[in-house]
């Protein structure tokens, strides 16, 4: 199926990039694939890499989190809106893949990897998986009163993932609400949970060392990177 691009797309005016650590406040679960559990296995694993096997928190679900988290923000009525009717705002921070109305993310996630410096302190600890904690929780019915157990894989409270996207300057004139809009939605998610479980106190988050960095400026057009800092920490 073709897919009809808007006619107008942003030109590149500059990059920054944008650091910082994800630390978690409580223990995180992002749930990986799983083909064949044999009995007594962990029931649910969280998402590793696969050549180092160390925990991963994916791009997407950063992104995806921050989105819904930013619309539910913006929305008036009771019900949100279809992404499709996302504002413009959110649109040209995410992207959008409406037929009609397609167009690129002015922000480009990076998968968030354990910093070395944890990697070194929870691989020494005598865990119950590697980098893992196991915690072992009950769905109880209340007709019956009959236990269902369960095992959930968590990356333990205290790991530290290094934090890095890219933003494209289309437009200097948008700069500073589209900085706002990023520091509205960080601050919006360290006051939620990224991951599963989170009503039972899983994935709570803190951003950590926030720095921004110009990586391009077009034709030698100046950035003032603190004052994008300040936009940034400011609705935090």
């Amino acid at each position: 199926m073709e897919v009809e691009i808007m006619s107008e797309q942003g030109v590149l005016r500059g990059k920054l990039m944008i650091t910082g650590k994800v630390k978690l406040v409580t223990g995180l679960h992002i749930g990986a694939a799983q083909d064949f559990a044999p009995i007594g296995a962990v029931d649910r694993l969280f998402v590793r890499d696969p050549l180092t096997k160390e925990p991963v928190i994916p791009g997407s679900s950063l992104k995806g989190k921050l989105r819904t988290l930013l619309a539910k923000a913006e929305a008036t009525g009771y019900v949100l809106n279809k992404i499709n009717d996302d504002s413009e705002l959110i649109k040209r921070l995410f992207g959008s893949a409406g037929k009609d109305t397609a167009r690129p993310s002015r922000l480009q996630f990076y998968d968030l990897r354990m910093t070395d410096e944890s990697v070194e302190k929870f691989s020494s600890l005598d865990l119950d998986t590697y980098i893992g904690e196991v915690k072992f929780e009950n769905t109880i019915s209340r007709l019956t009163a009959v236990a269902t157990p369960r095992q959930i894989e968590r990356v333990p409270s205290g790991a530290e993932f290094g934090f890095k996207l890219v933003y494209n300057i289309e437009r200097e004139g948008e700069l500073k609400e589209d900085i706002q809009a990023l520091g509205t939605a960080l601050q919006l998610l360290e006051n939620d949970y990224l991951g599963g479980h989170g009503s039972r106190g899983y994935g709570k988050i803190a951003f950590e060392d926030l720095a921004v960095q110009d990586k391009f400026v077009k034709n030698g057009e100046a950035v003032d990177c603190n004052e994008c800092e300040n936009w940034l920490k400011g609705c935090r």
